[in-house]
């Protein structure tokens, strides 16, 4: 039996970072992506270059036979395993004031961050409950579910429902062995952050910095280990202490 992570939005920023992080720990990951299949083969040929081993999984996390078509063909073809680690980091921005934006924009940030969550933490939980080994569930939320960001009335509101809903999963499941917590970005140094005016917002941030995708990646590392057994149900900041 081969306990595999599944990594969702794993080709770019930090899910990408998640990737190398948990292969560098001898982990089989499982790299999800919509549509940047150049980039998720990059992450598979880095995984590959530090001795580790990665299968690419496209889908969309917001719908919902997407998902379920692609982990039940995987789980077909691996019988004996099973996801044992899942880092839900899909999501995607789409930054307007609230007066002024379009409703797609609304559906579509909640049903990547907080649909996304539902249909693939939904499918790879009975196995991680069943198994005597359990699981961990990470899930990517953001200091904007926490504080709210003006621009984000979107983007907060499904990173806040994501710690929510972290939070009473991790009380339905913590007998069976099963973690779950997310962990809460602030201005992290990726491809969603780029168009940010970043000399001016690293201004506010106490450690006068951007955060690097790494230590976002260490974090979740330490969640999905047997050190973590006993942490469930927590959010856990990392933003240089801009909000404190």
């Amino acid at each position: 039996m081969m306990k595999y992570a599944l990594v969702t939005g794993g080709s770019r920023g930090l899910g990408r970072a998640v990737c190398l992080k948990l292969a560098e720990m001898g982990i089989p990951v499982i790299v999800n992506y919509q549509s940047n299949a150049s980039a998720a083969e990059e992450v598979k040929a880095a995984v590959e270059a530090l001795g580790g081993q990665a299968e690419l999984m496209p889908f969309n996390v917001g719908d919902e036979a997407q998902v379920e078509a692609a982990l039940a063909a995987w789980q077909d073809a691996h019988p004996d395993d099973y996801i044992a680690y899942l880092v839900n980091n899909a999501g995607i921005r789409r930054d307007n004031l609230m007066f002024m934006m379009p409703s797609e924009d609304w559906h579509a940030v909640l049903q990547t961050s907080l649909d996304g969550f539902y249909y693939v933490t939904k499918r790879c939980l009975p196995r991680m409950m069943m198994r005597k080994h359990g699981g961990r569930i990470v899930n990517m939320a953001s200091l904007s579910g926490i504080k709210g960001m003006p621009g984000q009335a979107n983007y907060s509101a499904a990173k806040a429902a994501l710690i929510g809903a972290t939070k009473a999963l991790a009380q339905e499941c913590a007998a069976r062995g099963v973690t779950v917590n997310a962990v809460a970005p602030g201005f992290i140094e990726t491809d969603m952050t780029k168009d940010l005016p970043v000399d001016e917002l690293k201004k506010l941030v106490p450690m006068n910095r951007f955060g690097r995708p790494e230590e976002v990646a260490d974090l979740v590392a330490f969640l999905v280990s047997d050190k973590a057994a006993y942490i469930t149900g927590e959010v856990i900041s990392i933003n240089g202490g801009l909000y404190t």
